[in-house]
């Protein structure tokens, strides 16, 4: 049990790199195509890298394809098509630094959404929440309380993040971790493409320009990084989950920091500080009330 805890804490970390370096891809993807036309086409490239695994592990699996698992992969899928085009759009209103700490911001809504489900929940979570949203304060309100859109869009997107966390969580530990993965990628693809020729001037060249962001968004952090939470989810509580993928935001600073030139002040650490101490608090103060949500598998 210790053995597939640490393994699962390490793919946890890695995913977080991932997802924290490829905010970086998904803005410069932006470049030259619109935000759910570059969401559509990654997660269908993930979805293409995946199914070959699938079909694979598929023929010693003695688990059939069943109505349980389709239904758990397409809410999962759905959750993640709004959550990663409420991220896409606001990425173009804000930095990238901006987006992965609030964003991050799900570590505090997964323990809170435990209260909606009869968990009790301790002081550290509510102290975590209170740094938390001095620091988004902080990092995010300008001159004269003017707050980006794209921060306010990155926050609503962190309640949709906490619940997919939630949703990974139930599931993952009920049905096939790749299938469920390789079927949330499918919903969310749909979801984004049809959004795209909806709303957007789809442009052959334009996403040939924009292939090498769509190659890493969909091979690395849809392919392997979406891939690899769902597996580790499957022998991880949601809550501590939540702890080490918020570390993403750190991974997204760094990265926003070396490849756009992003910079802050020292009221802008200062806020990111206050956030990352603030999801510290709330995960790791209420041990009791964490371990007890993570037992109902619902969080």
């Amino acid at each position: 049990m210790r053995n597939q805890a640490l393994r699962a804490d390490l793919l946890m970390l890695i995913t977080a790199l991932i997802w924290g370096s490829a905010f970086v891809a998904q803005r410069m993807g932006m470049d030259s195509i619109g935000p759910y036309l570059y969401s559509g086409l990654r997660f269908a490239l993930g979805t293409l890298v995946l199914l070959p695994v699938v079909y694979v592990l598929s023929r010693g699996n003695k688990q059939p394809f069943n109505r349980g698992l389709f239904i758990g992969g397409a809410l999962m899928g759905v959750v993640l098509a709004l959550g990663i085009n409420l991220q896409q759009v606001g990425l173009l209103f804000t930095s990238v630094t901006n987006a992965g700490f609030i964003t991050g911001l799900y570590v505090i809504v997964v323990p809170l959404v435990g209260i909606f489900l009869g968990h009790k929940t301790g002081i550290g979570t509510w102290l975590g929440a209170v740094l938390a949203v001095v620091g988004m304060f902080l990092l995010s309100v300008g001159d004269g309380f003017h707050v980006a859109s794209g921060d306010w869009l990155q926050l609503a997107g962190a309640f949709v993040w906490g619940s997919h966390v939630l949703l990974v969580g139930y599931f993952a530990g009920r049905y096939d971790p790749i299938r469920l993965a390789a079927i949330q990628f499918a919903v969310c693809a749909l979801i984004s493409l049809g959004l795209a020729v909806s709303l957007e001037d789809i442009q052959v060249a334009g996403i040939i320009t924009a292939g090498p962001s769509i190659i890493y968004g969909g091979l690395i952090s849809v392919g392997i990084a979406y891939t690899l939470q769902v597996i580790a989810q499957k022998h991880a509580i949601a809550s501590h989950a939540a702890i080490i993928f918020s570390l993403e935001a750190v991974f997204a600073a760094v990265a926003g920091a070396l490849f756009l030139d992003e910079s802050l002040h020292l009221r802008g650490y200062i806020g990111c500080a206050l956030m990352f101490v603030g999801m510290l608090v709330a995960q790791l103060w209420p041990r009791k009330a964490a371990e007890e949500v993570a037992e109902a598998k619902v969080a």
